[in-house]
């Protein structure tokens, strides 16, 4: 079947965790025992979701009123454990992998724009199979110089030349930050609503449009024959 663009974009930028990927259960366990470490006890992981898509510090410091020292000391006991261990306990949505090369077959050409560490999005991207359909990965560095969502947005449009193509360029995400990002860097965004965020979220942070599955999200970008 020859795929066809259903919309005017040409650059789609993803977000990784909670939208290409479910890390519930890697993240909210690196994050349960960073807080054990620091004296904070939370028997319930799912009360840790709102780890899912904020830069880590951010977390540390909002959720729990950490210091910029003890934020980024809570942020080395999570990554202890993540970086060996939780990064793997992850689940690609099902269908996405096909997504993506319906996609590029469209002509769309794919970007990721996420607030992990590059190295560590990488290895989740290749442990899916997922970077090889990316054109490029676009993340924080290892000492967070592109500590917010819009920083990371910037750079994959300055890096990959398309900067002059804003309305030409959605970016795909479930939580706030994405769409924030978004509009700072003066592109659309699509809220997903089957990761982390919520519809009233990204109905007050101004997403352009939200879609609720992975299906949804096909029928949105792609006209069937």
């Amino acid at each position: 079947m020859m795929e066809k663009r259903k919309t005017e974009y040409e650059n789609l930028l993803w977000d990784l965790d909670g939208t290409l990927t479910d890390p519930a259960v890697g993240i909210t366990t690196a994050a349960q025992m960073a807080l054990r470490r620091c004296g904070i006890e939370v028997d319930n992981r799912r009360g840790l979701y709102k780890f899912i898509g904020p830069p880590l510090m951010d977390s540390f410091r909002d959720f729990y009123g950490f210091t910029d020292a003890e934020a980024a000391r809570a942020c080395g006991y999570f990554r202890e454990y993540y970086n060996v261990t939780g990064l793997f306990e992850n689940v690609m949505y099902e269908g996405m992998d096909l997504l993506l090369d319906r996609l590029a077959a469209a002509g769309y050409k794919l970007y990721v724009a996420t607030s992990k560490p590059e190295p560590i999005a990488r290895r989740v991207l290749e442990h899916f199979d997922l970077a090889r359909r990316f054109l490029f990965i676009g993340a924080d560095t290892t000492d967070h110089r592109r500590p917010t969502k819009a920083a990371v947005i910037e750079y994959v449009l300055e890096r990959c030349g398309i900067a002059a193509m804003r309305e030409r360029t959605v970016m795909i995400g479930d939580r706030k930050h994405d769409v924030i990002g978004a509009r700072a860097a003066g592109i659309d965004s699509i809220g997903v609503l089957y990761g982390y965020g919520s519809e009233e979220e990204m109905r007050e942070c101004g997403a352009t449009t939200t879609v609720r599955d992975v299906p949804s999200l096909c029928r949105l970008l792609l006209a069937d024959e």
